[in-house]
């Protein structure tokens, strides 16, 4: 069977089941290291399984209480990875110009308001997504799904960087 790819995607802050459900089929599909949830017992949630289809029995998924984040995101910096929030916030690096690290941490924030203040200070760098409309966030599996893509594309077509 093939390695996992060297991203971990925390979406402590989702609430919603449906988004948490694709975001398990969409981590899923790109073969990620793990998926975190502030509680695992959300893969019982029809909405989540409706979404998720069989994709939560494949993917590895990790509980991390929102309340114990900042301590587990220490835990993954001492085992080398950088914590990336995904990030509308004046100081996120543009999506096309971010190089990420292989091994990373990207998280995502609650719908509507993002990732708190006292979260986004924890992260290591912020990344946005260049947007041109009237709104202006996108759904986070949307966000999600096209950040794991550059991801995808950056790791899956280039050879290992030095430091990574």
């Amino acid at each position: 069977m093939l390695p996992r790819h060297s991203l971990i995607v925390c979406a402590s802050l989702v609430q919603n089941p449906a988004n948490l459900g694709s975001l398990c089929r969409t981590v899923e599909a790109f073969r990620l290291e793990s998926l975190v949830l502030a509680d695992k017992a959300i893969v019982q949630h029809n909405a989540f399984r409706n979404v998720a289809v069989s994709a939560h029995l494949w993917q590895p998924i990790v509980a991390c209480a929102i309340d114990a984040l900042p301590q587990w995101f220490t835990q993954q910096q001492q085992q080398g990875y950088e914590i990336v929030g995904l990030s509308v916030s004046p100081i996120s690096e543009p999506l096309p110009q971010f190089a990420f690290r292989q091994r990373s941490v990207l998280v995502l924030g609650q719908e509507l308001t993002g990732i708190p203040p006292e979260i986004l200070q924890k992260c290591d760098r912020t990344v946005s997504i260049p947007q041109f409309g009237m709104v202006e966030s996108l759904n986070v599996q949307t966000a999600a799904a096209i950040a794991l893509y550059e991801y995808m594309r950056q790791w899956t077509l280039k050879p290992i960087r030095d430091g990574d």
